[in-house]
């Protein structure tokens, strides 16, 4: 065997992997620990920063959070009372406005869910004369803005009785939270195998049953995720309800502002309203958090 061959048979041996690494690699490794969760963490209490002053602004009384910010409760915990929600809890206004926002936020986003479950089933599953062209007229409804609207449909609602009741505002949010809705689900209820569906029918199931058994437990997480958008937006609508509601059924978020004084910015009722009115779409959210992680990440693993 010649030197050359000898010399081309011998094994060379492996590089070291850390030295196969770019730059960019080793400091995306060096960054991807410790630090950068404690870079998230700064960034999220950072954020926190206003939610927890609305609280401890809402805990203190009129004089005190004239006189000084809300960082002072820090050094002087005294401050801190429960005089304001009670006052709060005590007008009739504010106590009826959560009343009328319950009363509207809960039916629109049922009538959403349900409505739009049902179509959206029947624009996956079922075949009708112009299903496509029908989905596409449903889609092309997502692009009307609400402000286009408004002043249309308050014509409307007034020719036929409905302005200024809260059955009027539910329709509306409704009519507009639809095509949102049979979007979202039409996209969902689609990728659930054919063969469940066939072997459910085979059984005897009809369009209900089949509907009632196997889909509506399957799309749980879509239809979680559903209800946390619409119940968020129509809780905390403001521009819808200052349009279609009167004195007697106007929602928490208009009866916060007509409570505002005219020369100054009323932080004693605004502060503690403010904060009930978030507290309730917050317990929503992270009763139902578990549902709506799976529903935003449904499909995106095989």
């Amino acid at each position: 065997m010649t030197a050359e061959a000898s010399a081309a048979a011998k094994v060379t041996p492996a590089e070291p992997a850390g030295a196969r690494q770019s730059l960019g690699s080793r400091l995306a490794d060096a960054v991807s620990g410790g630090l950068v969760r404690v870079f998230l963490i700064l960034v999220g209490l950072f954020w926190l920063v206003p939610t927890i002053g609305l609280l401890l602004s809402s805990l203190r009384s009129p004089e005190d959070m004239s006189g000084s910010g809300w960082w002072t409760v820090f050094s002087k915990p005294a401050q801190l009372t429960f005089t304001s929600y009670q006052k709060l809890l005590e007008n009739g206004d504010i106590t009826s406005s959560l009343l009328n926002t319950v009363l509207i936020t809960v039916p629109a986003t049922v009538l959403v869910v349900v409505v739009g479950s049902l179509a959206g089933y029947a624009f996956a599953w079922m075949e009708f004369p112009g299903r496509d062209w029908w989905f596409l007229i449903v889609v092309s409804l997502l692009v009307v803005p609400v402000q286009v609207a408004l002043i249309p449909i308050a014509e409307l609602f007034g020719r036929i009785g409905l302005f200024g009741t809260i059955f009027g505002v539910i329709l509306f949010h409704t009519g507009f939270g639809l095509p949102f809705a049979v979007f979202l689900l039409r996209n969902f209820f689609a990728e659930i195998p054919r063969e469940l569906l066939e072997a459910a029918r085979l059984d005897g199931a009809g369009e209900l049953r089949l509907f009632a058994r196997v889909v509506m437990p399957l799309g749980g997480p879509a239809i979680a995720s559903l209800g946390i958008f619409q119940f968020l937006w129509v809780w905390n609508d403001m521009l819808v309800a200052l349009v279609f509601t009167k004195s007697g059924t106007q929602p928490i978020t208009v009866a916060l502002q007509t409570q505002v004084r005219q020369f100054g910015n009323n932080i004693d009722v605004l502060a503690p309203g403010a904060f009930i009115s978030m507290v309730i779409p917050l317990a929503v959210f992270f009763a139902f958090q578990r549902q709506f992680v799976s529903g935003v990440m449904a499909g995106a693993v095989k």
